[in-house]
């Protein structure tokens, strides 16, 4: 076990409380760090540690957040953004405590890291796969909260499979048994008008399922949701951008698979509300949920090829 403790050598040194204090990113204080760069593909990230003590060691954390960068820089085809600040708090506990992503001053991730987290809590954590996914898409307003929301739930198991971290039934498993948290309610009005929990999290997946089977059955299984937001990366937008509206997000999406699936979907789902036949959705891509939780696929059933290529390692 190797201590991390920061050492500064002056009195005026940032501590814990200036990285944790309030819900914007402490940019000031992180530029006052040292910097360790890590470099993906086309993407350096400068990765500072708060003070504090963590049980794994710097490069343990490193090796971390550069595969985790890699796993989302192989989804996109490139990482999102060219460069990006990191920044390891260390808190109580265990595990990955949580993160949060910016881009209002530079694209920048916070992830509270537990003082006790083990390399086995790095190699299970979803949390920063789920937040560098977020640099990948501009920077909505909180009306379309669940589009950002939505696409890192959907996203982030699906990359982690292409890279070999999970596997196919891992994901099916939960997101059969979690999808269906996002269909609306009694009183719903639309995604765009329903901020609760379940909507903005689940009924963003849910979207981003439902968009991603529309453009496989239209494209013959060519294209995917993954290549609409390759598509919108390539024409650059990416979280620090807050001048694209939805509408333009899903316009470039589109145009990327020769579809209108995302604008049709999100005329279906952004002010009203739509709720999808789940049940005939799993029995479509083959995937037969069993008392225990887990699934069988059925790879005879009728759209069981469009479930394969989602989890496939991308071109």
């Amino acid at each position: 076990v190797v201590s991390t403790t920061t050492q500064f050598a002056h009195a005026d040194a940032p501590t814990r409380s200036d990285f944790m204090g309030n819900d914007r990113m402490p940019y000031a204080a992180f530029d006052r760090l040292p910097h360790t760069p890590i470099t993906v593909r086309n993407a350096t990230l400068q990765l500072g540690f708060a003070p504090g003590d963590l049980a794994l060691s710097h490069d343990q954390v490193r090796d971390w957040v550069a595969h985790s960068a890699g796993v989302v820089a192989a989804f996109y085809g490139k990482f999102p953004v060219d460069s990006a600040r990191i920044l390891i708090v260390p808190v109580d506990g265990g595990g990955v405590r949580g993160g949060t992503t910016w881009a209002y001053h530079g694209a920048a991730i916070r992830l509270a890291l537990g003082s006790r987290a083990t390399t086995d809590d790095l190699k299970n954590d979803w949390v920063i796969v789920h937040e560098m996914t977020h640099l990948a898409l501009p920077d909505v307003d909180e009306r379309h909260r669940w589009l950002s929301e939505g696409l890192a739930t959907y996203i982030e198991p699906i990359a982690r499979v292409q890279s070999g971290d999970l596997t196919d039934q891992k994901i099916w498993s939960d997101m059969a048994r979690d999808m269906e948290k996002g269909l609306p309610a009694n009183g719903d009005r639309g995604l765009n008008n329903t901020p609760t929990w379940a909507r903005t999290y689940w009924g963003g997946a849910l979207f981003c399922l439902v968009a991603d089977i529309r453009i496989r059955r239209e494209t013959k299984n060519r294209f995917g949701l993954q290549d609409a937001l390759r598509g919108i990366i390539a024409a650059g937008g990416n979280h620090e951008h807050d001048d694209w509206s939805p509408d333009r997000i899903f316009d470039v999406g589109d145009h990327a698979t020769g579809t209108k699936v995302l604008t049709t979907l999100y005329a279906q789902m952004g002010e009203k509300p739509y709720a999808p036949d789940l049940e005939k959705l799993w029995r479509d891509i083959g995937v037969a949920r069993q008392p225990d939780g887990s699934v069988v696929f059925d790879d005879a059933a009728p759209m069981a090829s469009l479930r394969k290529a989602i989890t496939a390692k991308p071109r």
